[in-house]
């Protein structure tokens, strides 16, 4: 039993994980493809923004098909059209057609974003459902440590194509997983058919769900905080502090360890006070630290270190907040699990893309418009925490 739910949690980490590598490894190259496409920093910031609105889009469409044909059959399609988008991105010759199969990329990355979150809820409810996220995101967080670095020594090598090149492989490992090692959690007697009907009737009973909606957007408003952080931080630590692309990939690292560490609390803390208990008092500290940050920019404070120690602390508060909001904000919902969990996913990655775009509006080429959207996302997380987490959660029915 213990081999299998390893297995599940390596399984289902290096899925999830091949989305965030497509956007981790580019990172430390945005300032270059920049430079290589003459485009500007706005256009540039779009190949992300187009990727995350494509990763939060597709998962209503994801989600609906796996609860009726099984989760194996779109992760496949999913991994097949990612492959399309990075060939076509690292052949893209100007940055309009980065732009497009960027969102070819991220339409077939959403697949793995979603469809192991349903399986996690297929598989376990409560504390158990919490430790085997933890446990995900641990395997998930091979890609913010280990990907900037290699994307880093990949620019500095062979060029930013190469980039594409990598996640293209990752993709076809991806497809060796599941065909070898990821078992079909949605047999035939579970799965249901779903008509544009009953999809219209799910999402509007999750929308109508007061608790689900608060818990979605208080994980929302947390990764649209790191979605901010994603867009600005190369240019801020590369173009404003004159790190080396090596550099600024070790100082996004200690970020994705601070976040990973927590997370591994989370089941531990939630069973000792409980999952609602543990996600409002980690939003607390998210907030505080995220505030603190906002103040002393203000102040005038233009230290990296500063920057970075803030930030880590900020980030840290998020991997408990992120997990234990995912498993929580399912908890009531296992018959439509995938639908919920695309619901969830598309309405968090909108939030996300649509801060980018902010982001992108009001940069300025220092760190202040990215710390003053991450302190407003901070502040937003902890007023739908006090609203959405006052009274009981509702206990999900369905079998472990």
């Amino acid at each position: 039993m213990a081999s299998r739910y390893a297995r599940n949690a390596i399984v289902l980490g290096l899925l999830s994980a091949i989305g965030p590598f497509a956007i981790d490894m580019y990172l430390p190259a945005l300032p270059t493809i920049a430079a290589d496409l003459q485009a500007s920093t706005v256009a540039t910031q779009m190949t992300l923004m187009a990727f995350f609105l494509a990763f939060g889009i597709c998962q209503i469409v994801y989600g609906p098909v796996s609860d009726m044909q099984g989760r194996k059959p779109p992760l496949y399609f999913g991994l097949v059209l990612f492959i399309i988008g990075s060939v076509g991105c690292g052949f893209a010759q100007n940055i309009f057609w980065l732009i497009a199969f960027r969102f070819v990329q991220g339409a077939g990355a959403s697949s793995v974003m979603v469809i192991p979150r349903a399986i996690i809820r297929d598989l376990h409810t409560g504390t158990e459902a919490t430790r085997l996220m933890a446990l995900v995101m641990l395997v998930f967080s091979v890609s913010p440590i280990l990907a900037p670095l290699t994307g880093s020594g990949l620019i500095v090598v062979f060029g930013w194509r190469a980039v594409f090149a990598a996640v293209t492989v990752a993709a076809l490992a991806g497809l060796v997983l599941i065909a070898g090692w990821l078992p079909e959690t949605r047999p035939p007697e579970d799965r249901i058919r779903v008509t544009p009907g009953q999809v219209l009737t799910s999402f509007g009973l999750l929308l109508r769900d007061p608790h689900f909606m608060g818990l979605t957007f208080i994980g929302g408003l947390g990764m649209a905080s790191f979605f901010a952080f994603l867009a600005s931080s190369s240019f801020v630590y590369i173009g404003h502090f004159g790190l080396t692309p090596i550099q600024y990939s070790v100082c996004f690292a200690l970020n994705a360890i601070g976040f990973i560490g927590a997370s591994q609390f989370a089941a531990f803390l939630g069973t000792r006070f409980g999952t609602g208990r543990t996600i409002l008092g980690a939003v607390w500290v998210y907030a505080a630290f995220a505030v603190l940050l906002l103040a002393v920019t203000i102040a005038g404070s233009d230290s990296l270190v500063i920057l970075i120690v803030l930030l880590f602390c900020t980030f840290a508060a998020l991997g408990l907040v992120i997990p234990s909001a995912m498993v929580l904000s399912l908890e009531a919902h296992g018959p439509i699990a995938g639908m919920a969990s695309a619901l969830g996913g598309t309405l968090q990655m909108i939030t996300g893309g649509l801060m980018i775009a902010v982001t992108s509006v009001i940069f300025n080429g220092t760190a202040m418009p990215m710390v003053a959207i991450i302190a407003l996302c901070a502040l937003g997380a902890l007023a739908l925490s006090l609203a959405t987490l006052r009274c009981p959660v509702p206990i999900s029915h369905g079998a472990e």
